[in-house]
């Protein structure tokens, strides 16, 4: 009896220790604002390499965040315009502006998880997700790029929050941020995520590099974020459609 008190109130423990350590890591890396400009490299399965470039903007952060992304190149998606507003507890609202067309397309539930715009990110991954929203348990620890992290794996709690039946999160100790993310499905791994050259930028830990690896396409996408900036002014109305109609 006193063995399996004990390994009840290690577990216990464990599952809090879980959630501490990621509502930690979601309050370390909060900010009212962020903007960068992206570059991603396209990397397919014979090895030939793309290249596109885009200017994020986000508001408000996790189930409330907008997001804004407004390519820049290539010419041929020059101008397009990708809106996404999170609403808690739901499936976020996501619409395309099409320049050559002069409208905008509704992005319905099940192109979420699809690639976006041919890079080996999804829709999902432009959103900033509630990890609240999952069960999270501490499962180990590990060195990633010379730090030692936490290991947790997080399975949501719904299918509308994420596309895969489990993650595992390998989170810094020093301080909170994610260092790699591996995707599941079932008990495969079918995406790896790396952030890596990661610097304190106001206060927040932030990757320099994003590099996310498909397992089953054998393609890769490497993001170089630059002139990153937090907490700056932006007015809400200008995450609109009507604003990105008017802008265009």
């Amino acid at each position: 009896m006193v063995v399996v008190l004990a390994c009840l109130v290690a577990w216990v423990s464990a599952e809090q220790n879980a959630q501490q350590i990621i509502e930690e890591s979601q309050r370390r890396t909060h900010a009212i604002s962020v903007r960068y400009e992206g570059r991603l490299q396209v990397t397919n399965s014979r090895g030939k390499t793309s290249e596109k470039r885009w200017q994020l903007q986000r508001i408000a952060s996790h189930s409330t965040g907008k997001t804004m992304v407004r390519f820049t190149d290539p010419p041929k998606i020059k101008g397009m315009v990708f809106l996404m507003i999170n609403r808690p507890q739901h499936a976020p609202d996501g619409w395309m502006w099409i320049p050559a067309a002069g409208r905008e397309r509704r992005i319905q539930l099940q192109d979420r998880h699809a690639r976006f715009l041919d890079t080996d990110f999804n829709v999902d991954d432009l959103e900033e997700q509630d990890l609240g929203e999952y069960n999270n348990e501490l499962i180990g620890d590990a060195v990633v790029d010379g730090s030692p992290c936490w290991i947790i794996r997080a399975v949501p709690r719904t299918n509308q929050v994420s596309p895969y039946t489990s993650l595992l999160l390998y989170i810094r100790r020093k301080d909170y941020a994610i260092a790699q993310l591996e995707n599941y499905i079932g008990k495969d791994v079918v995406r790896r995520m790396r952030f890596e050259d990661i610097k304190d930028i106001q206060g927040i830990p932030t990757p320099g590099v994003i590099e996310a690896v498909d397992l089953r396409r054998h393609s890769r996408t490497t993001l170089t974020l630059d002139k990153l900036q937090y907490n700056l002014p932006m007015p809400e109305q200008d995450f609109t459609m009507e604003a990105i109609r008017n802008s265009n």
